[in-house]
């Protein structure tokens, strides 16, 4: 049996309907906002735990990798006490880094500067000779060239039989493996026997670079490898302004020289004459004399070459490759035509 209704009652069950309608079209915005909300701080939530758990294990691997031996502690304690920290870092960086090491280091009588690497030399040496000074141990056997340190030591702090033997030795390296020095000889030395070439590899022979110098480094286009280097030398004065302008440096520089001719040779004829040379000699390769600052505002002033077209790049008379060949055949090295060469301050050269 159909339930009849009448027209009113039909109205007014549609008239629920649409407003039942109406009211779930009205709150789902609010169900949608409250969805994402719900899923906002979720979100937060657990990335925060990850977050969290991420920082935990790197404070712990920044621990594991903090060095706290002896000597990172003693390290970083000499990077603490050089600081000046009464100076604002952004004003000036350098003093507020180095103000405290620069107002508690004193430059040693005997030298014209001191830095951290003049430091750490001067340690080294005093290890060295911690090293040196005991003697040879009978129960362990030692490196000949330890043997060899020990006893040139040795004949150096060995004054008694330096003053006994005098002036003899050196002049016998002088005159029989150096060919002879002129001032000594005065008006006697023969210029006819002279070979810068031949005197200049056999300074080298006992470690002495004179005009220019030669070594061995890491190749700057291949780490794994290494080339020859070649530039110039140290000068007498060892900074070039020094030879500018006449002072007591240069004074002093030329007594020294006239002093030791005079100790050497009992021909002082030519002494004068002779350092007066010496000096006007180095005033002039002086000028052509690189500074710190010129080397570093040239980073790209080096050429590379190789051993067999050295002597054709430098164009000069003096054969440079035979001169590599030969240095490095003390050593028992053989260099070929292809081996690399950097050339550094060629304009000098």
């Amino acid at each position: 049996m159909k339930a009849q209704f009448s027209q009113g009652t039909l109205k007014r069950l549609s008239m629920m309907r649409e407003s039942e309608g109406s009211q779930s079209r009205s709150k789902r915005p609010f169900i949608v906002l409250g969805t994402l909300v719900g899923i906002f701080f979720a979100s937060t939530a657990v990335l925060a735990v990850i977050l969290g758990l991420k920082s935990k294990a790197a404070q712990k691997n920044v621990d594991n990798e903090l060095c706290v031996t002896p000597y990172c502690v003693k390290a970083a304690n000499y990077l603490i006490e050089s600081l000046d920290e009464t100076v604002e870092p952004c004003e000036d960086f350098y003093h507020f880094v180095c103000g405290t090491w620069i107002k508690n280091s004193r430059i040693p009588d005997d030298a014209d500067s001191i830095n951290t690497f003049s430091t750490l030399r001067t340690q080294l040496d005093y290890n060295v000779v911690d090293i040196l000074t005991p003697p040879p141990s009978n129960d362990t056997a030692e490196p000949t060239a330890l043997d060899n340190a020990r006893i040139l030591y040795n004949s150096c702090v060995n004054e008694q039989n330096i003053e006994d033997e005098g002036t003899d030795t050196i002049l016998s390296i002088v005159n029989n493996e150096l060919g002879g020095w002129p001032i000594l000889e005065g008006s006697s030395w023969d210029n006819s026997t002279f070979n810068l070439f031949d005197l200049l590899l056999k300074l080298r022979k006992y470690n002495n670079d004179i005009i220019f110098g030669i070594g061995t480094s890491v190749d700057e286009k291949n780490s794994q490898q290494y080339d020859l280097v070649i530039g110039q030398s140290d000068i007498g004065l060892g900074q070039r302004q020094y030879y500018s302008n006449e002072s007591k440096i240069t004074v002093a520089y030329r007594e020294f020289i006239r002093d030791l001719a005079k100790e050497l040779s009992d021909n002082t004829s030519m002494v004068d004459t002779d350092v007066n040379d010496i000096f006007a000699f180095e005033k002039e390769i002086a000028k052509h004399y690189w500074t710190t600052e010129e080397r570093r505002g040239r980073p790209n002033a080096t050429i590379r070459t190789t051993v067999g077209s050295l002597t054709d790049l430098l164009k000069t008379s003096f054969d440079f490759s035979t001169y590599l060949r030969s240095a490095y055949a003390w050593s028992g090295v053989t260099l070929d035509d292809s081996d690399v060469v950097t050339v550094h301050e060629l304009e000098y050269l």
